[in-house]
């Protein structure tokens, strides 16, 4: 059966459901104290001297890398941070908000591999990166491109990060991400982004988001933190994300982890704020749990979901928007334990209250690989999350009633009005999931998920339209990649500069 597509954007998702918070006030408090006094007491290691000086202007106890935050600068610092961020996208009609109830999906990246249309494991190129990124486009529950969703191993590493964000504002007309793998390639992002919207714009408008990973425990290092100023001082919000793999880079407990992790998240959101006062930031994190058998680290995992939902408590008593990563398998190809430890982290998000929902389409293998057909089916559990998520709706229901009385005992309600009137949005039915009999399955080829995936990839592809680009900002913006090209070595040392 061919499926009539339907492209447009979901709205920001604004949730409904009761968030799950399983610390009570004291414990709370004694998260937050902890990682206080991991601050004060133990210190963090910023390895740059310009956030050295930085801190020293600042005020915090700089001991040659390692600094110690006094906590009442650490929470002064972080009160300036806005507790809702607006992220526009070139086309206004799909401009989104993060903070508070509201959320939004972007697919995974930073993917070496992909499993491509015909499920095979390779090297990505840029065009497979342009084909995501047009399926990102055409998943109405996705609310942006992201950027390197895989990695193009076509392209020299000095000048991917051009040709990257160039198929981020090509073949999508949502908001994206930035590149932030240094300081130069995030000034050439903020650039790129100058050139389609407006340096003046980009002055009091969020356009484009970056991520800054900490290196866990309690280190941030001179190419994030270059990145980081340069995102700042352009007043766009950067992620600060500690990379936890807990039990490896963290204490192996729960609590502990979080309260480290919480520390690391709450030293970089300070250091946004001294660069420059009231920029936005967003309380990041990526976590996963490492097996004691193996040091391989794992997703789906029960302490990964009370880390997010205590994370949550954490973000909303700083009042600052959060992100978390959604829908991560370490399965190597799309079966049942991709989609088991997928649906259990989603679950968790989502109850959770996050905002920024991360890593939401193609991640498998641990982030190894980003997968077409999981791409895919991911899009449309997203949408289903997305509905669970909005909670009850209560516009129909004495209408519904109504209907009750109409049809009455022993009768049934398939063509009745209200039916006829709500069916199509009454409950979601999922387009990959086979529901029929098992009969009426083998009779249309006995289809498992993943060639139902890959099909419905093909097809979408096939419908795609490329959002109309300005043709001026267009060469405008080509014309910029082609000088950064010439001007950028193919092999090309850290600028001190940051």
């Amino acid at each position: 059966m061919r499926l009539t597509p339907i492209f447009d954007m979901l709205p920001t998702l604004k949730r409904g459901l009761p968030i799950v918070e399983p610390m009570v006030e004291e414990q709370v408090e004694r998260i937050h104290q902890a990682s206080l006094a991991i601050l004060e007491e133990v210190g963090v290691v910023f390895r740059d001297p310009t956030a050295l000086a930085d801190w020293q202007k600042a005020g915090a106890d700089v001991r040659d890398e390692r600094v110690h935050l006094d906590r009442g600068l650490v929470m002064e610092l972080i009160s300036s941070i806005p507790p809702h961020i607006a992220l526009h996208a070139r086309n206004p009609a799909k401009n989104v908000e993060l903070g508070g109830p509201n959320s939004i999906f972007v697919p995974m990246t930073g993917a070496p591999y992909l499993r491509d249309l015909d499920d095979v494991r390779r090297l990505p190129t840029l065009a497979d990166l342009g084909m995501f990124h047009k399926l990102a486009h055409m998943m109405p529950v996705l609310h942006s491109s992201a950027h390197h969703i895989v990695e193009p191993m076509d392209m020299i590493v000095a000048h991917r990060h051009l040709h990257i964000t160039y198929s981020s504002m090509k073949y999508s007309d949502k908001t994206f991400m930035g590149m932030t793998t240094s300081p130069k390639n995030a000034e050439d992002v903020l650039d790129m982004c100058a050139i389609l919207f407006g340096a003046d714009f980009l002055e009091d408008h969020a356009v484009v988001t970056g991520n800054c990973n900490g290196n866990s425990p309690l280190v941030w290092d001179r190419v994030m933190l270059g990145a980081m100023r340069a995102f700042c001082r352009r007043n766009q919000p950067v992620l600060c994300s500690p990379f936890v793999l807990a039990g490896a880079n963290t204490p192996a407990s729960t609590a502990p982890a979080v309260a480290q992790l919480n520390a690391e998240a709450l030293s970089a959101l300070a250091y946004t704020q001294v660069v420059r006062k009231g920029c936005p930031a967003i309380y990041g994190h990526y976590l996963s749990t490492v097996s004691m058998q193996s040091g391989a680290p794992m997703a789906g995992t029960p302490e990964i979901s009370l880390m997010n939902f205590m994370i949550g408590q954490m973000a909303r008593r700083y009042k600052v928007p959060w992100r978390t990563s959604n829908l991560l398998g370490g399965a190597k190809v799309l079966d049942a334990q991709a989609g088991y430890e997928s649906a259990m982290t989603m679950m968790a998000v989502l109850l959770s209250g996050a905002n920024y929902i991360w890593h939401s389409a193609g991640w498998n293998e641990a982030g190894m690989h980003c997968s077409v057909a999981k791409f895919v089916v991911d899009s449309e559990v997203c949408a289903m999350g997305y509905r669970m998520a909005q909670g009850v709706q209560w516009g129909d229901f004495d209408e519904a009633l109504a209907a009750v009385r109409d049809v009455g005992p022993g009768g049934h309600y398939l063509g009745h009005p209200h039916t006829l009137a709500h069916f199509e949005r009454a409950f979601f039915i999922p387009k990959l999931f086979d529901n029929n009999s098992y009969e009426q399955w083998k009779s249309e080829g006995s289809k498992e998920v993943t060639q139902r995936a890959l099909e419905r990839a093909r097809q979408l592809l096939a419908e795609y339209e490329e959002p109309a680009l300005d043709p001026g900002k267009d060469e405008a913006l080509r014309a910029y990649i082609a000088r950064r090209t010439r001007e950028i070595p193919a092999v090309e040392a850290l600028n001190d500069e940051y």
